[in-house]
């Protein structure tokens, strides 16, 4: 459930940068976790692709990195780092 709760909130973020933008949908995405955040980039591609369908991200490219300080203010979270948009028209 907490994993849920990761990526509904990113894709607020996504969507957020994604509408400002006028941007038609998302086609890219990049993300790094933090070396401290207790999920794996394969578990949170998993819970990414089961969570987009019907938003704006759906069938968007993703992109994961991996923190690798633990002294990173952002260590212990999902930090967004882009959004890759196709634009509208």
């Amino acid at each position: 459930m907490h994993e849920h709760s990761l990526i509904a909130n990113l894709l607020k973020q996504i969507e957020s940068v994604t509408v400002a933008s006028g941007a038609r949908r998302v086609v890219g995405v990049t993300v790094r976790l933090g070396a401290l955040s207790n999920i794996s980039p394969e578990h949170f591609r998993e819970h990414f692709v089961n969570e987009t369908p019907g938003t704006l991200a759906e069938g968007a490219r993703l992109e994961v990195t991996r923190g690798s300080s633990a002294t990173d203010p952002y260590a212990q979270q999902i930090v967004l780092e882009s959004v890759e948009v196709e634009e509208a028209g």
